[in-house]
């Protein structure tokens, strides 16, 4: 089971609203977590979690990973996601459980590989999330052979914001527009953002543009 660290509202009340944030390769939980403190005036009701991903990373002793580094190789990403995908949706399950929320108060932001996840779990989802942020990722799609199934998985469409820097050197800008038009063609409103001399990172129009978004998608419980 995932686990990592936690935000309490800071109303001091109850939860209204779930915001899941998932770290990219070789990073952890805490490397998200004070994205809740920085996100809190937009969303003063939501409760925050960063799970760790579930495996040891391989190339960061202290670090974890959702799976394998794979460079250029977007078959072994397909096969990542969809095995990281099921621990994801369950720990999704027993948070919104645990806080009485449903998927229409769940926002999932990830980064880098964080973002591949968010995006292939949050769009399976049984019941829609109220939206999906992304920071320098990638929408992982399969080859020709298995795209009748994998648009037949897609059980969702909650709207997606995509941030990316035009400097990115692990994961190329190209990945925004391609991200977008994937989407889109499934019938999935996405909005994208391109940071200006942004590598690979957040930035603080990011941090606002994401904070504006997830205030709009949640701000009314």
């Amino acid at each position: 089971m995932l686990d990592g660290p936690r935000l309490a509202p800071a109303s001091g009340g109850p939860a209204d609203a779930l915001v899941v944030l998932l770290h990219g390769y070789g990073a952890d939980g805490r490397d998200l977590i004070d994205l809740g403190q920085l996100w809190a005036p937009f969303l003063p009701g939501a409760a925050f979690v960063s799970p760790h991903a579930p495996e040891p990373c391989a190339l960061t002793p202290v670090g974890r990973q959702w799976f394998g580094y794979v460079e250029r190789d977007d078959r072994e990403r397909w096969t990542g996601v969809q095995a990281a995908h099921a621990a994801l949706d369950s720990f999704l399950d027993a948070e919104l459980t645990r806080l009485g929320l449903s998927d229409s108060r769940l926002a999932l932001v990830g980064f880098s590989q964080g973002t591949m996840m968010a995006l292939h779990t949050g769009l399976r989802r049984a019941q829609a999330p109220a939206g999906i942020v992304g920071f320098s990722g990638m929408h992982i799609v399969p080859g020709e052979r298995e795209i009748e199934t994998f648009d037949a998985a897609i059980t969702s469409r909650p709207p997606v914001l995509l941030i990316h820097g035009d400097r990115d050197e692990v994961i190329p800008p190209q990945a925004l527009p391609q991200a977008m038009e994937s989407l889109e063609a499934r019938g999935i409103a996405v909005r994208g953002h391109l940071s200006n001399g942004l590598g690979h990172g957040i930035d603080q129009t990011g941090l606002l543009l994401a904070g504006n978004f997830l205030g709009e998608i949640l701000g009314t419980p």
